[in-house]
Formats: structure tokens, C-alpha cells, sequence
């Protein structure tokens, strides 16, 4: 059973990755159940250095947000979804996918980490709201999870923003600025040399195994 200091110090721990990620104090108190006054005073020190502002409202803003948007957060959801389903906590669901995208998004994310959690709370239904409204969608085209209206079964690839993307990227110069063709890395004689010689040897011991 989890003592009093070891909850106290995954609270800490938890809150000093929201922070990191510029996390409302509203936000970080929802996923750690720390009062406001210690989040402030613990990762606020420049009180001017707050998040401020109205905070951001998911299920409205989703169906009106354009393609680009849609697509990121339909990425982070996908990454917190498939964190919840191995078994982690919402929070650390939520701080490991951000960080994820964080590595995807090469520092020009749309979604901001208070977006990613109100878009958590809407879709599975907890801190903010007890009511879902989003779901996690498969494309029956791309086989890409999206966000749709909680409920949706996609009977085509009409409402996935990824097929989407796909079809505009050759005439659209935003998306091809958003998502950039990187040139395939040709492996060098001495690479696949290794190469092989490593797949050599995994199907020995494969065989080795199946012997024994």
C-alpha cells in the first residue's frame, strides 16, 4: 500500500512535469490534488510568469479548429489513450503523450498541454466533466485513430483528418510546411553488413531455441 510521503512525492514529481510542459495552476491541481496555494508557491515563484487567460474549452473548439489542429490532437489523444490502456494513471498518461508529442511536433505544437488535458477530461470522461464527448475513432481507410463525437462509428474516411492531410498535401503549402518530406537515410556498405550479419545471427538463435 502506498504510504502518505510516497503519494506527497508523486504529487511533486507529477506537478514539476506539468509545470515543465506550461501547465495551468488549475490544471496541475486537478492531476495532483495539490491546493493551489503550494503549486503556486512551489513552481511559481514569478507570479507574472503564471498561465493566464480563459481556459481551454475542448468540445466546442475541436469541431470548429481546422484540419492541422484537429490532426494534433488527435496524435496526443491517441498516445494518452494507448498509455491508459497499458495501465498507467491519467496523469502520467497525460505528461508521458504530451512529452511524445512534444518529440513529433520538433517545438511547433498547436496543442498546448492545458488543451491536451481538457481533451482528456472530455474524452474519457474524468477531472472536469463526468460527461464524454469525444471518442477515439479507428479509420476504416488509414487505419489512424481520431477524435470524433463520443459514440461515432466511422463507416468511411470522410471525418479522419489524416486521410485529409493526405489528400491535400500536394496542392495545400500549409500542411506541406506543417509536415515536412524527410529524405530516406540510405545505409552504407558497412551498415548492411551489420545488418545482416546481426539478422544472421537472431534466426540462429532462434533455431537454436526450437531446437532445445
Amino acid at each position: 500500500m502506498e504510504s502518505r510521503v510516497d503519494r506527497q512525492l508523486r504529487a511533486l514529481r507529477l506537478a514539476k512535469a506539468c509545470a515543465a510542459h506550461g501547465a495551468r495552476v488549475r490544471t496541475i491541481c486537478h492531476l495532483t490534488g495539490m491546493p493551489p496555494r503550494e503549486v503556486l508557491r512551489l513552481f511559481f515563484e514569478d507570479r507574472s510568469a503564471v498561465p493566464r487567460g480563459r481556459p481551454p474549452d475542448s468540445p466546442e473548439w475541436y469541431h470548429t479548429a481546422n484540419l492541422l489542429y484537429r490532426a494534433d490532437a488527435s496524435i496526443v489523444m491517441s498516445m494518452y489513450g494507448r498509455l491508459r490502456a497499458a495501465g498507467f494513471g491519467g496523469g502520467d498518461s497525460l505528461v508521458g503523450a504530451y512529452g511524445q508529442y512534444n518529440c513529433i511536433s520538433h517545438g511547433s505544437r498547436r496543442i498546448s498541454f492545458d488543451r491536451a488535458f481538457d481533451l482528456a477530461s472530455h474524452t474519457e470522461g474524468i477531472w472536469l466533466t463526468r460527461a464524454k464527448s469525444f471518442s477515439l475513432v479507428a479509420c476504416p481507410s488509414c487505419r489512424s485513430e481520431f477524435l470524433a463525437s463520443y459514440g461515432t462509428i466511422a463507416s468511411s474516411n470522410d471525418p479522419c483528418p489524416f486521410c485529409k492531410l493526405v489528400e491535400r498535401f500536394r496542392t495545400d503549402p500549409r500542411v506541406q510546411a506543417s509536415y515536412p518530406v524527410r529524405p530516406l537515410v540510405v545505409p552504407s556498405p558497412r551498415q548492411l553488413g551489420l545488418m545482416a550479419l546481426l539478422g544472421a545471427g537472431r534466426v540462429e538463435r532462434q533455431a537454436q531455441a526450437a531446437e532445445g
